[in-house]
């Protein structure tokens, strides 16, 4: 398939990504989808998970996003991130750590914000972890 789809991924402070790829495989909030050339235009939710980025037949880039938003339209697939970082950058003890930290936070929390708090930054510490496990086992 000769036909790119221009991806694109932004987080609050910057532009991180901006490149034609065969295909971008985004974790949406009801599920993973893959953009190609001439998608169907969308808007989704993105999960904290993986974004993989192929060309040809093979993943050349896997970046953990946090959550965010995905816009779709035929030509282009853009990933607005809450936070996103390369998965060969992230430590799997720096992020076992965080998880134990977070965990004593919520443990530690006096109200339902708090609460709410530290459990958004654990699930998102969690995925990060899934994220690091998947990759391992492949």
């Amino acid at each position: 398939m000769a036909d790119k789809v221009e991806f694109e991924l932004v987080s609050p402070e910057k532009l991180l990504k901006s490149q034609p790829v065969d295909m971008v495989v985004v974790p949406g909030s009801e599920g993973d989808f893959g953009v190609l050339a001439g998608h169907s235009p969308m808007i989704s939710t993105v999960r904290p998970g993986v974004i993989d980025v192929y060309e040809g037949d093979r993943i050349v880039d896997r970046v953990f996003v946090a959550g965010g938003f995905a816009e779709v339209t035929e030509a282009r697939c853009t990933v607005l991130a809450e936070e996103a970082v390369a998965l060969t950058d992230l430590d799997r003890a720096a992020v076992e750590k965080q998880i134990k930290d977070l965990s004593e936070d919520l443990d530690d929390s006096k109200s339902d914000a708090e609460r709410a708090a530290a459990e958004s930054k654990l699930a998102v510490a969690r995925a990060k972890l899934d994220a690091l496990t998947q990759t391992s086992a492949h």
